[in-house]
């Protein structure tokens, strides 16, 4: 983990300074308040059932490969990573449309394996947990055993790689137990790294 940190410290920017780019300003956090609006985006790993109506020999459950791409019948391979079921479903149509006129596809996304986060540092559990609902730092740091004794409980930081650029978000632990600035308990995504001195 520290050299995956280290790879993309040359463009950190601590969230509240004075770089707008990528500060963790407010509107941040009220994106990520609003994060389970969003359409759900396939990731490596992820299970997807993809079926044709009335046709089971192009029926098929499929695992995103680490190159983000699928192989199906007929169309071959698929880029998935990064698209959306209907997204995807719209693409595959068009592709199979010359096969199969008229088609009618179906892609359920039957098991979440790329939703994966890490907490490393001064832990009971450090490591990354996967999960397959939104989970914030509070349930991020209880799912990883709770801070030891020596953590630095008001010098958390999360990391979160976005477009080639890393913003760091701090987290307060005493002011989120005691209701205060309750902001800081952001919503994790994919990749995100919180990190307890």
């Amino acid at each position: 983990m520290a050299g995956m940190i280290g790879v993309s410290l040359p463009v950190l920017s601590l969230a509240g300074t004075a770089d707008p780019a990528s500060s963790a300003s407010p509107s941040d956090l009220s994106s990520d308040s609003e994060s389970d609006e969003e359409p759900y985006v396939i990731g490596l790993g992820d299970v997807l059932d993809i079926s044709v109506w009335k046709d089971d020999a192009l029926t098929r459950t499929c695992v995103v490969r680490p190159d983000g791409a699928i192989s199906f019948p007929l169309i071959g391979e698929v880029q998935t990573s990064g698209k959306t079921a209907s997204q995807l479903k719209a693409e595959m149509e068009k592709k199979l449309e010359r096969f199969v006129p008229g088609v009618t596809l179906s892609v359920d996304i039957k098991q979440i394996n790329s939703m994966i986060i890490y907490v490393i540092g001064k832990v009971n559990a450090p490591g990354r947990i996967v999960t397959n609902a939104d989970v914030d730092v509070l349930q991020a740091l209880a799912t990883a055993g709770g801070l030891n004794v020596y953590a630095k409980r008001n010098s958390i930081k999360i990391f979160r790689d976005e477009k080639d650029q890393t913003t760091i978000f701090p987290f307060q632990y005493d002011e989120i137990v005691e209701g205060k600035r309750l902001e800081q308990n952001i919503k994790l995504k994919r990749g995100d790294v919180v990190v307890v001195p």
